[in-house]
């Protein structure tokens, strides 16, 4: 399944890597692709999203569905 969040805060390549990381780090993630300039992060795998925005919350940044 494929799920979409808007995470509000990211700069730069760095930020990027860092909601990630945080993101392909949640159990049942398959990947994760991050698009700064579109203030978002698609998710695929069979994930409560929730638990991805938590995760985003939880690296630093403002994330919601």
């Amino acid at each position: 399944m494929s799920q979409t969040i808007t995470v509000e805060g990211m700069s730069c390549e760095h930020c990027e890597q860092t909601v990630g990381d945080a993101l392909e780090d949640v159990a049942g993630v398959e990947s994760v692709e991050v698009d700064r300039e579109a203030d978002r992060a698609t998710v695929e795998g069979d994930v409560e999203t929730q638990t991805l925005v938590s995760a985003v919350d939880d690296a630093g940044y403002d994330a919601s569905a």
